[in-house]
């Protein structure tokens, strides 16, 4: 079901400082921030040779980000994205055997255009899990 990693997400309290540190001590590549409205979070990619990583910083207060920031104020990892070329069939499987989607079940286009959904991490190590299909 798993494809490649396709990011690894890190929440942080102030996304300029995040992207001129990403840029100007480690030298990386940083896309331009994106603002997702219902997700609630602004996005830059730090473009890598076999992988993204993807730094959020909330927007608005409602954000899910600014709730983990509560709790982590200096930021940290938020989640891991899995690709999939199914999202609806890895749903699917994954309810059947009993792991928890969060929201309504129903995906929702992400920062790539492509349709995701978000797991439980208790069901997962801990770990929030994104899927992404491809």
């Amino acid at each position: 079901m798993l494809g490649r990693v396709n990011h690894i997400a890190l929440a942080v309290p102030d996304l300029a400082a995040a992207v001129e540190s990403y840029r100007a001590t480690l030298g990386a590549t940083v896309t331009e921030p994106q603002a997702l409205p219902e997700h609630g979070v602004t996005v830059v990619f730090v473009l890598l040779p076999n992988t993204k990583v993807e730094l959020l910083e909330p927007l608005g207060q409602q954000s899910p980000i600014a709730a983990f920031l509560a709790k982590n104020p200096d930021g940290g990892m938020h989640h891991i994205c899995y690709e999939v070329d199914d999202i609806l069939a890895a749903r699917d499987s994954l309810v059947a055997s009993g792991a928890r989607i969060l929201g309504d079940g129903h995906p929702k286009i992400g920062a790539h255009g492509k349709p995701v959904l978000f797991l439980h991490p208790k069901g997962f190590f801990g770990t929030l899990i994104e899927l992404e299909q491809v």
